[in-house]
């Protein structure tokens, strides 16, 4: 007997939203991306082509422009830059579902609180660990892992059931952990993103250089020590485990990534910068925490935001 999918809606159909997308739409699940016209014109006429280490296949897939089409969706994947969480969610509630989920694979730590507040939308955080690109209009180039941790934040007994969340995305070989404390996993999340994200874009480099190179080494690890700071100073509970061998650790399995910052720098396009390292140095401010390394790349970042 063939196995019942919910429809699916991706909104923000860039790289993460086209892989995981792609990847359940590759196991049968309904799948409509909504994105940007070169992106769903070519979708549109070809297909979605993914290219994993895995295997390489063009995937026929729904695709449009209009956030009109998460209308009938049991679940969306909330994927925009994280400077456009607010209007993007307040774009999306005129237009959801009644019982609905919504499921922020974002990058940042406060994004279903700010969804939350410019909307009301009640969403649930996933962690996302992906090394993935779009190499051209409706190509994604993916280098390493597509693993998801699901967890709820907002306190709401209406919640959806995370173990079947988490089983929904495991048939689609997207492998998917419920934490039991997610505030911690998206603190993780973000200190490996503001020791790579940067760098990556400053230095040009991909995620083994960094490793590799002493002075960047050296350099991240600075960073985690000032953002581990901040988020237990913000009362955080952090697994416990060493950050900064967590942080070099992480290029193991995604060697060939570069941060979503430096392609962004490549485009032309604006960063997520200020939900990352400028983050943590308004963060840090609220908390008394110093953060000088984490000012001076969120500023170089900025700077280059201008030349591009």
């Amino acid at each position: 007997m063939q196995e019942l999918w919910p429809r699916i809606a991706v909104m923000g159909a860039g790289a993460v939203g086209c892989y995981f997308g792609g990847m359940l739409a590759r196991a049968g699940a309904p799948v409509t991306l909504i994105g940007r016209a070169h992106h769903v014109d070519a979708i549109n006429r070809n297909g979605l082509f993914l290219d994993t280490i895995h295997f390489q296949q063009q995937i026929p897939i729904a695709a449009s422009t209009d956030v009109s089409a998460t209308r009938d969706a049991d679940i969306v994947l909330f994927c925009v830059k994280t400077f456009a969480t607010e209007e993007a969610a307040k774009s999306l509630a005129a237009h959801l579902a009644p019982g609905a989920v919504v499921i922020s694979l974002q990058n940042g730590v406060d994004n279903v609180e700010r969804m939350h507040s410019a909307a009301h939308i009640r969403a649930i955080p996933a962690v996302v660990y992906v090394a993935v690109a779009m190499s051209a209009p409706g190509r994604v180039k993916h280098s390493g892992r597509g693993d998801l941790i699901v967890g709820h934040l907002l306190e709401d007994g209406r919640q959806p059931d995370l173990a079947s969340l988490s089983e929904f995305f495991t048939r689609a070989d997207i492998p998917c952990r419920v934490s039991g404390n997610i505030e911690a996993d998206l603190w993780t999340k973000m200190i490996m993103n503001c020791a790579y994200n940067a760098i990556s874009a400053l230095g040009r480099a991909r995620y083994g250089r960094l490793v590799s190179n002493p002075w960047t080494r050296d350099l991240m690890r600075r960073v985690t020590e000032e953002a581990v700071a901040i988020a237990r100073a913000g009362g955080v509970r952090l697994p416990d485990v060493d950050m900064v061998e967590a942080v070099w650790k992480l290029a193991e399995t995604m060697s060939e990534a570069t941060s979503s910052t430096a392609q962004d720098i490549a485009r032309g396009n604006r960063t997520e910068i200020d939900s990352l390292n400028g983050y943590l140095v308004r963060r840090g401010a609220q908390l008394g925490v110093p953060t000088p390394v984490n000012q001076t790349l969120h500023a170089l970042v900025k700077l280059l935001e201008e030349s591009v």
